[in-house]
């Protein structure tokens, strides 16, 4: 622990929670699992409790640094954050995942929403069941 500005401040104390999930899971914020992916560079003192704990960037912080990153690689398409997950559930579907499947994946709560992403994948037949009792 540290004096910092008249506030007594003990070192990283983890991310910032969902406060059901804290409560449920003390240790949690410190966790691998739960640190985030695109981390905030500095970290926020909670007031209450004199600890530091990091938020995830802001969305408009990814989105300009993927706009930088296209623009760097000369592509001429617009692309954002939701192409990735455009692109993750197109290549499930061309490598034959099962629709339920990337649901799950994806998220949604409603078949139709993942059949979206069907459009753009071109129908493959799959081989028909064969009866054991054809010959």
């Amino acid at each position: 622990m540290r004096k910092s500005s008249g506030w007594i401040v003990s070192w990283y104390a983890g991310v910032f929670l969902d406060d059901a999930l804290e409560k449920k899971f003390p240790k949690a914020p410190k966790e691998l699992i739960h640190q985030w992916f695109f981390p905030q560079q500095t970290l926020t003192l909670v007031e209450e409790t004199g600890e530091l704990r990091r938020y995830h960037i802001h969305e408009s912080l990814f989105q300009k640094a993927l706009y930088i990153a296209v623009h760097k690689a000369g592509i001429p398409k617009r692309v954002t954050a939701h192409t990735f997950r455009h692109s993750y559930a197109t290549h499930l579907l061309q490598a034959n995942y099962d629709i339920r499947t990337i649901q799950t994946k994806l998220g949604h709560s409603s078949l139709k929403t993942t059949m979206i992403y069907t459009h753009c994948v071109p129908v493959r037949t799959v081989k028909e069941a064969v009866s054991p009792l054809d010959f």
